[in-house]
């Protein structure tokens, strides 16, 4: 079969078989009269294996190797194919969501693509400083795609960078809400506490309602932040978290602020008062967490937290009945 005739069938070009042929790797067994390569059924069948082995990725000189040197074992190559490969996926799979994020913006010219590399090179820079001026030139110079924003936030491990990453997000609408969702439920711990303190940073109805929803979270932290967030906002639904909060010892004092927040409404000064009453008559609860209830009830307004301070003022635990003294004198001064 002539060179013509094998580069149809075997969909190898004539010029690669001719340069197939120069290095050693298949030269063909016959000539024509005019002196024509001519290969064999033997030759195209070397061809065939030359080129399902390049398929994997083998350099020509390993592929000689392969069909040539009987003492030469696949095991040890094909690992480092396998290496190689996946360094290859990896990198294409960086380049293609950079290149993804860079349209995500819209940009208008090419001035444009260039600020938004140098703002997604600064955000991985090993530096907090220049971590933290891309996400603050994300506001303010050029917009920096939302996904990476949420990428770096929780990812971020520097506090003075994590504040401004979640500023950044904070400005950059509504698109990363997804992705902040998704972070609640990773597996990770500090990925999902990230995701919440975003979350709690973003001061509309969609924030509003993932951090309703992380109140059943089980998570302890996040349910955490998550009620001290909307208590903040002024979300009854977060009252029975918040009493955790005191009680467990954790953001108490903030978690009894939100409380005395939430009471300044007259619907809800009584349900709080009355949850903190019955979390004080919980036999399990310990000392020092039925101090942390008391103290509570201090800038809880109305007739049932003022009972209730009255009754605590005689309780079996002295310090308890000292703090429901003083805090009775100091509403009684107001």
């Amino acid at each position: 079969m002539l060179i013509g005739d094998v580069a149809r069938r075997s969909g190898v070009s004539a010029r690669m078989l001719r340069h197939y042929d120069s290095l050693g790797l298949v030269r063909p067994t016959g000539r024509t009269e005019a002196g024509y390569r001519e290969y064999s059924s033997e030759d195209i069948r070397r061809i065939f294996q030359i080129e399902s082995l390049r398929s994997l990725g083998l350099s020509l000189r390993d592929v000689r190797r392969a069909l040539d040197d009987p003492d030469f074992t696949p095991s040890e190559l094909v690992d480092d194919l396998i290496r190689q490969t996946r360094e290859r996926i990896a990198a294409e799979t960086e380049l293609l969501t950079r290149l993804r994020r860079i349209d995500a913006v819209e940009p208008a010219g090419w001035e444009d693509v260039l600020q938004i590399v140098a703002l997604l090179q600064a955000l991985g820079s090993k530096s907090a400083g220049k971590r933290q001026r891309a996400a603050l030139s994300s506001v303010e110079e050029a917009p920096m795609p939302v996904e990476a924003l949420v990428e770096a936030a929780l990812s971020e491990t520097d506090p003075n960078v994590a504040g401004a990453l979640r500023w950044a997000l904070a400005q950059s609408g509504d698109d990363g809400f997804a992705l902040l969702a998704e972070g609640l439920g990773s597996s990770v711990a500090e990925v999902r506490k990230r995701a919440v303190q975003s979350i709690a940073e973003i001061p509309n109805g969609e924030a509003t309602m993932l951090l309703q929803g992380a109140l059943t979270n089980p998570d302890i932290v996040v349910r955490r932040y998550a009620a001290l967030a909307l208590g903040a906002r002024g979300v009854a639904d977060a009252i029975p978290t918040l009493i955790d909060i005191v009680v467990e010892g954790t953001n108490d004092v903030d978690a009894a602020d939100a409380l005395s927040a939430l009471a300044s409404r007259p619907t809800l000064a009584d349900q709080i008062a009355t949850r903190l009453v019955d979390r004080l008559a919980h036999g399990t609860v310990e000392a020092s967490a039925r101090r942390r209830l008391t103290q509570a009830l201090a800038d809880i307004p109305g007739t049932t937290a003022s009972r209730a301070l009255a009754d605590l003022s005689h309780d079996e635990d002295r310090a308890v009945a000292l703090t429901a003294t003083y805090i009775l004198g100091i509403r009684d001064a107001r």
